[in-house]
């Protein structure tokens, strides 16, 4: 009896003492994406402000890109479930099981769901040779030259491509889709003329908007913007497009299997990260809203990705674009 007592206290300090120790090493965050792009913009701001709650410990960004996204996540998928490698990933979380016939993971059953980190709205952009002043004269001119619009986007399951589906159905009118390897060179086509609309994320359009290099026309919110440089921007829904709603938002993730003593510390990290005036701040001039909602804790944020995987799956179906 007295050893039985003796190895359980002695069980109870080791665990105790891992869990002090957490985290005894390097923590990676892997971005499914390319350096530079927006979604490695959210995952360095955060690391930064994470690592803070770390143990002093450092919080490394790896980039590993391809296919949409899912080569990160299916990396992360397959990583040891230790607490030491994470994904930060957006809506590409819900939409790859749609966009992918053979996605190497299944999204709500191989991850543990750390929780929501922020949710970036939309804008609705176009060339800066464009003839139309406001979305009115946008819809006339759309209206006026079916068939002949190109509306880019940054690749098969980007969020400019995603919301551009949705804006080809809610204004009834295809176009030529012109798919770019990444934000860079699909707003480069679009300040050179090269394309004439685009829709993308507030942290790729705010700059360019503010710099009157770009004509905006609106944004995918339900109320309009309160950022200086998109606070005159109609919604689309105010224009005509009813229930048109979409923001991009970013989620932390761990591979399955992660012990729950990792995953509650690298979830009080996040917390503390998402309280952090700083990063608050560089995501508030981005355009971007921090969740301060049930969603920063896993259990809810999985409850909501599911929900967006039932929103996009019919979206993404309907318009019969699909990776192998």
């Amino acid at each position: 009896m007295q050893k039985t007592v003796i190895a359980l206290a002695t069980a109870l300090l080791a665990t105790g003492s891992a869990l002090a120790a957490y985290p005894e090493k390097p923590v990676t965050i892997v971005v499914p994406f390319s350096a530079g792009g927006p979604t490695d913009k959210v995952a360095r701001d955060l690391a930064e402000a994470m690592r803070k709650s770390m143990n002093g410990q450092p919080v490394i960004i790896e980039n590993v890109g391809g296919a949409g996204g899912t080569l990160g996540a299916a990396k992360v998928a397959k990583a040891a479930p230790d607490g030491y490698t994470l994904l930060l990933h957006h809506i590409g979380m819900a939409t790859s099981p749609a966009l992918y016939r053979n996605l190497p993971y299944k999204t709500l059953d191989d991850f543990e769901y750390v929780g929501m980190v922020n949710e970036v709205p939309m804008t609705l952009i176009g060339r800066p040779s464009l003839p139309a002043a406001n979305f009115a004269e946008l819809r006339t001119w759309i209206n006026a030259n079916k068939g002949k619009i190109n509306l880019a986007n940054a690749g098969l399951g980007a969020a400019s491509h995603l919301c551009g589906l949705l804006f080809q159905q809610a204004m009834g009118v295809d176009m030529t889709t012109v798919p770019y390897k990444g934000t860079a060179p699909a707003m480069n086509d679009i300040l050179g003329g090269q394309v004439d609309i685009m829709c993308d994320q507030t942290t790729n359009t705010t700059g360019q908007i503010a710099a009157g290099a770009v004509k905006a026309y609106a944004v995918t919110t339900s109320k309009p913007l309160s950022t200086p440089a998109l606070a005159k921007l109609p919604t689309l829904e105010s224009q005509g497009l009813k229930g048109f709603n979409v923001s991009i938002w970013h989620g932390l993730y761990a591979p399955k299997g992660t012990p729950k003593a990792a995953l509650d510390a690298i979830n009080a990290a996040l917390k503390t990260a998402l309280k952090d005036a700083e990063f608050i701040k560089r995501e508030e001039a981005l355009g971007a809203v921090v969740v301060t909602d049930g969603r920063i804790n896993g259990a809810e944020h999985k409850k909501f990705v599911e929900a967006e995987i039932n929103k996009w799956g019919p979206v993404i179906k309907a318009a019969g674009q699909y990776a192998d």
